[in-house]
C-alpha cells in the first residue's frame, strides 16, 4: 500500500480522521503496516507494549481471568487505537492481545513519541483524549467484577454462616410436634389421676427443679453418661420407661428430686408427672434453641447490611469503624475458621468517627483482611487495631504470614499483578483498595517482613460540618 493511500484510510478512520492530513501524513511515514491472521499475538502478556497500533480492520481483544471466569476486558476494532499512548503509564498488558480475525493495523513505534507530540499536536490531543475515555472505562470494569467478587466471596460466606442456624431451626422444629404429642398424653393420663393437693405440689416441686437453667459444658461426655445411666437406673427400678432418661439428665434434676416426688405420687401417676415434665422442659430448651438461631440469623443479616452499606450515601459521611470494621470481620468469620485463624480486633471505645463514604470503607477493610487471611497459614493470626493520631485515625491489619519479598512490594497496588494461582486472585483487590483510599481522602502504605505484613490506612476524623451535614 502506498503512502498516499495509507493517509487517505487514516483520514477516514475514526478515532483519527479529524486531524490535520499533514499529520496523518507523519504517522503514515513514520508508522510500518502489519497485518495479521486470526489468532496472531499483536502484545504478548508481560512484555513491553512496542508502540501505537492504530487499527485500520479487524478485531483485537484481551481475554483475563479475574476470578469470574474468562472475560474480555478490552478489545478494538477498525476505527479504534490500541497499544500505549501518549503520556500513558502503560508498561505491559495484564495478557495477550490477540487478533479475532484478519486485521491490519498501522504501528507506530514508543520511540517516536516524542517526535510525535511535537509535530501531531492534534493527533497528540485525541490519543490522550482517548486514554482517558479508556481509563474511566477500564476503572469501572475493574470496580465492577472486584465488587462481583467481592459479593460471592460474602455469599459463599454468608451460606457458611447461617447453615448452621438454620440447621438448627430445622431439626428443632421437626421434634417440636412429637414433643407437643407426648406433653398433651401425658397432661391427659394426670388430669384423669384425681391428684391430691400434696401429690400435685410435689410435681409441681419437681418440674420446678427440671426447669432450672441448664449449665451446658459443666460436665464432660463421660460425666453426663454416668448421670443419665443413673436417671434410667431409677425409672427402671419404679417401671418407668428409660426412653426419658436422656431429656430428664439435661436438667438440673436430681435423684433425691425424683425420690421426693416418688414419696407422693407413684404408679401411672407417676409416670406421666415425669413424662409431662420431660417433655415440657424439652419444649422450653427447643424453644430457647429456635429463638437463638433466629437471633443469630437477624444479627448475620444485619451485619451483612451494614457490611454492604445498602444505605450509601453520595457524599462523605461521619463513618463509626468500630460498626464498620465490626461487620466486615463478622462477614468474613466462616473463612477465618475454615483455616482455624484468629482475628482480633482492638479498637478503643472513644475511636472518634472518621470522614469517608462507608461502603467504600468496608470493601477496603474486606480487601486486607481477606488478603491476610489468603497470606496466613492454618492456626495463623490476623489483628485488627485503630489508634487515634493527631487529627487522623490509623488503621492496622497486621499478619502473621510469610510476608511480602523486598521485589514485588513495590508492584502489590499495580493493576492486574497478583502472586496467586490463575483464578484465585484477579490483581485487582488492591488496585482497587488504593483508588477507594483515594475517593476517600486517607493514606495507605505497607511495611513486610517474613512473619509479619502491616497494612496501614490513615483516615480523617470527621470534623463538626461533616457530623452536623449527616444528623
Amino acid at each position: 500500500m502506498n503512502l498516499h493511500d495509507l493517509v487517505d484510510r487514516l483520514a477516514a478512520h475514526k478515532t483519527l480522521g479529524a486531524a490535520p492530513r499533514e499529520e496523518l501524513e507523519w504517522l503514515a511515514s513514520h508508522g510500518s503496516l502489519r497485518r495479521l491472521s486470526e489468532g496472531d499475538v499483536l502484545t504478548k502478556r508481560g512484555l513491553p507494549v512496542e508502540g501505537l497500533f492504530v487499527v485500520l480492520s479487524g478485531h483485537l481483544a484481551i481475554y483475563l481471568d479475574r476470578g469470574t471466569g474468562r472475560n474480555k476486558i478490552v478489545e478494538w476494532r477498525d476505527g479504534d487505537v490500541a497499544g500505549i499512548l501518549p503520556y500513558s503509564r502503560l508498561v505491559a498488558p495484564p495478557a495477550d492481545s490477540v487478533a479475532q480475525e484478519p486485521s491490519e493495523i498501522l504501528a507506530v513505534p514508543r520511540d517516536s513519541f516524542p517526535a510525535m507530540m511535537q509535530e501531531c499536536p492534534e493527533v497528540t490531543a485525541i490519543l490522550v483524549h482517548t486514554m482517558l475515555d479508556r481509563s474511566r472505562h477500564f476503572t469501572s470494569a475493574g470496580l465492577h467484577d472486584e465488587k462481583m467478587i467481592s459479593l460471592g466471596k460474602l455469599s459463599a460466606g454468608l451460606a457458611h454462616e447461617l447453615n448452621n442456624p438454620a440447621s438448627a431451626i430445622k431439626r428443632s422444629a421437626a421434634v417440636l410436634e412429637t414433643l407437643l404429642r407426648d406433653t398433651e398424653a401425658a397432661v391427659h393420663a394426670l388430669g384423669t389421676s384425681k391428684l391430691t393437693d400434696p401429690q400435685l405440689a410435689a410435681i409441681e416441686s419437681l418440674r420446678g427443679t427440671c426447669a432450672g437453667a441448664r449449665e451446658p459444658g459443666v460436665l464432660s461426655p463421660l460425666q453426663q453418661a454416668e448421670r443419665e445411666d443413673r436417671i434410667a437406673d431409677w425409672l427402671a427400678d419404679h417401671d418407668i420407661d428409660t426412653a426419658i432418661a436422656g431429656s430428664l439428665a439435661e436438667t438440673s434434676l436430681t435423684v433425691e428430686a425424683l425420690d421426693r416426688c416418688a414419696a407422693e405420687v407413684s404408679g401411672p401417676s407417676l409416670d406421666a408427672a415425669l413424662r409431662w415434665t420431660a417433655a415440657s422442659c424439652s419444649l422450653r430448651w427447643v424453644s430457647s434453641e429456635i429463638l437463638e438461631a433466629a437471633t443469630r440469623i437477624t444479627k448475620l443479616i444485619g451485619e451483612v447490611k451494614g457490611f454492604t452499606h445498602m444505605d450509601q450515601a453520595s457524599v462523605p459521611e461521619a463513618v463509626d469503624l468500630r460498626t464498620s470494621i465490626g461487620n466486615t470481620v463478622a462477614v468474613l468469620a466462616g473463612k477465618a475458621r475454615s483455616k482455624s485463624a484468629a482475628v482480633t480486633v482492638t479498637l478503643p471505645a472513644n475511636l472518634p468517627q472518621v470522614r469517608g463514604f462507608a461502603g467504600e470503607l468496608n470493601q477496603i477493610w474486606s480487601n486486607l483482611i481477606d488478603n491476610a487471611l489468603d497470606a496466613v497459614a492454618d492456626a495463623g493470626r490476623v489483628d485488627v487495631s485503630a489508634t487515634c493520631e493527631r487529627q487522623t485515625v490509623v488503621v492496622r491489619v497486621i499478619d502473621n504470614g510469610p510476608g511480602i519479598p523486598e521485589q514485588i512490594r513495590q508492584q502489590i497496588f499495580d493493576p492486574f499483578f497478583t502472586t496467586k494461582a490463575v483464578g484465585k486472585g484477579t490483581g485487582l483487590g488492591l488496585d482497587i483498595v488504593r483508588r477507594l483510599i483515594s475517593h476517600n481522602d486517607a493514606a495507605i502504605d505497607v511495611e513486610s517482613a517474613p512473619g509479619r505484613t502491616e497494612f496501614r490506612v490513615v483516615l480523617p476524623i470527621a470534623d463538626a460540618r461533616t457530623t452536623a451535614a449527616q444528623s
